[in-house]
């Protein structure tokens, strides 16, 4: 499992532009199109990836926040370190 995200995640959207650049270069009359879609498909998964991160991000965000808030209204208080 610890391989197949990062692969997922970076190796295919470079296999994917590899492979629309080799196209592009070396095919371009008829499958130039094709490799412009796989260019396109690898910017795509890779704001997928950045766009999915960032909601984790948020998620804890909020946790803390939520545990923080608990904690302020149990002691009085906001807790060490938090701000």
């Amino acid at each position: 499992m610890k391989i197949v995200v990062p692969a997922v995640r970076y190796g295919l959207p470079v296999v994917l532009t590899a492979v629309g650049i080799w196209l592009l270069e070396t095919r371009a009359e008829k499958w130039g199109g094709l490799g412009v879609m796989l260019i396109g498909t690898a910017v795509i998964v890779l704001m997928l990836n950045l766009l999915f991160r960032l909601s984790i991000k948020s998620n804890n965000e909020r946790w803390r926040e939520e545990k923080a808030r608990e904690y302020y209204d149990e002691h009085g208080h906001w807790p060490e370190g938090y701000h």
